[in-house]
């Protein structure tokens, strides 16, 4: 290996060792108090991502493991977590996909101040969506999650659709190591990532682990809930290499499992996959931007007499309906990057120029604004509907999340968009490439609209809207 940056075009590193076995579940070790609220502790962590005698990562952790343990609760339980920071700056932690109150959301800056070294915050919410969410932290999100603070929340249907064994949960995340087999932490914050593309790693991992193995049963029925925790990879994927459907995006079900229309499918930074498998023979998840595939997780069937299980279909959220008709229109323009079209930028109030730029690291702008300007983007009426045209005038793709609410995209230049459009929280969006969403501003708050590749959003690529 070497320390250089990894294109997304180029293939994986393997580990060069041997499969893993993998009962299925990601890990369960955190802790309740007496007083109900489950204990997460951020801290730094030795942890060996590589082979046994590499040399272990200065990682840092929920509750010292990678990811860290998976919340799981049924939709309209409260979720009670008590954050405790052991890092050496402040952090916070982000619900992402959750429709949650705007206090709980966890942006440090926006809803709430960071929590500071050796201090706790207490997140105290309702889960209303069924789905596949997770959290992750938001303060200084490109250094914190490339160094290993995320986790899954997993939001059960009220009578969950699968039994545990049958549910898997997997997250996908690549980090950069260097020759030692250690995470790359020098690199943290090199320009060159937050000009282009973002931070790409060299070696992949789910739930932890390289090249993981699946035992599954033959004939049985299984959903693989995906999610893609790295700070700027798009991971290319076709269900259809497998026979897989589409339960669900973003955690949100579609009506009926679908039948992938291309391929591959763009599983985007902070984006959340379902599928439907039902275990015939071996098979692999393989990423398929490279010039050949890169099998990194392999599920094993084995050969047993039982009947097929059965699974409940999944019914959709109640998340309403924009009206297009009457909704409020807003265009955001992206700017900046390498190679891409700049224009006068403020940051701060002030406006940018010359060796300001690499100074602060402001190297992009939504409609000519770097970060978080004192003024929301717009305001608007708690259940007003809203159509955002987002503009993409830069080289490089974009993942674009909204804070607190689901949208539908209802129209992508240069592709057909058509009346079963799923309901998502974070978008691709191509170099030169215009896309439009619509949602209802039915969440009170003041809420964030950014760039999920995480070099971005540091670099410029935030903004904020208040429904009021």
């Amino acid at each position: 290996m070497n320390n250089a940056m990894i294109s997304r075009r180029n293939l994986l590193i393997s580990a060069g060792v041997a499969t893993a076995a993998y009962a299925g579940r990601p890990f369960f070790n955190a802790a309740y108090a007496d007083d109900g609220f489950l204990e997460i502790t951020a801290g730094p962590t030795a942890t060996k991502l590589y082979r046994p005698e590499a040399e272990a990562s200065d990682l840092w952790l929920y509750n010292e493991s990678t990811p860290g343990p998976e919340i799981r609760v049924k939709v309209g339980e409260r979720v009670k977590v008590r954050l405790k920071n052991n890092l050496e700056e402040p952090t916070s932690i982000h619900w992402h996909g959750i429709r949650i109150a705007n206090t709980m959301d966890g942006v440090s800056g926006l809803t709430q101040e960071p929590v500071q070294p050796g201090g706790t915050f207490e997140y105290d919410f309702v889960v209303p969506d069924a789905g596949t969410c997770w959290y992750h932290a938001h303060n200084k999100s490109w250094k914190q999650v490339a160094r290993g603070l995320y986790g899954s929340l997993i939001v059960d249907e009220a009578t969950p659709a699968f039994d545990p064994d049958h549910d898997l949960t997997l997250v996908i995340d690549d980090w950069r190591l260097r020759n030692d087999g250690s995470l790359d932490v020098e690199s943290l914050g090199h320009l060159m990532d937050w000009s282009h593309g973002g931070r790409f790693g060299n070696f992949l991992t789910v739930n932890g682990k390289s090249r993981p193995e699946i035992s599954l049963v033959d004939g049985q029925t299984y959903r693989l809930r995906l999610i893609n925790a790295a700070n700027a990879r798009i991971f290319d994927i076709d269900p259809n290499r497998f026979d897989a459907k589409i339960l669900a995006y973003d955690g949100q079900p579609l009506l009926e499992p679908e039948t992938p229309a291309y391929s591959p499918m763009l599983l985007a930074p902070a984006q959340r996959m379902d599928l439907l498998v039902t275990a015939k023979s071996d098979f692999a998840l393989e990423e398929l931007s490279g010039d050949t595939p890169y099998p990194f997780i392999f599920f094993k069937v084995q050969q047993r007499q039982t009947e097929e299980n059965v699974y409940r279909p999944l019914k959709p959220n109640p998340i309403p309906e924009p009206d297009l008709d009457n909704a409020r229109s807003f265009v955001l323009d992206m700017t900046g990057g390498a190679m891409g079209r700049m224009v006068e930028t403020v940051y701060n109030g002030k406006v940018l120029s010359g060796e300001d730029f690499p100074r602060t690291g402001q190297l992009w702008a939504f409609n000519g604004v770097a970060n978080l300007a004192e003024d929301p983007f717009f305001s608007i009426n708690r259940g007003e509907s809203v159509i955002l045209e987002v503009l993409n005038n830069t080289s490089f793709v974009h993942a674009m999340h909204v804070h607190g609410h689901h949208f539908r995209v209802i129209e992508r230049e240069g592709a057909t968009i058509d009346d079963g459009r799923p309901w998502r929280d974070t978008f691709a969006i191509g170099p030169d490439q215009s896309v439009r969403i619509a949602f209802v501003a039915d969440n009170p708050g003041k809420w964030l609209f950014h760039c999920h590749m995480l070099e971005h959003a540091a670099a410029g690529m935030n903004t904020w809207f208040e429904v009021v």
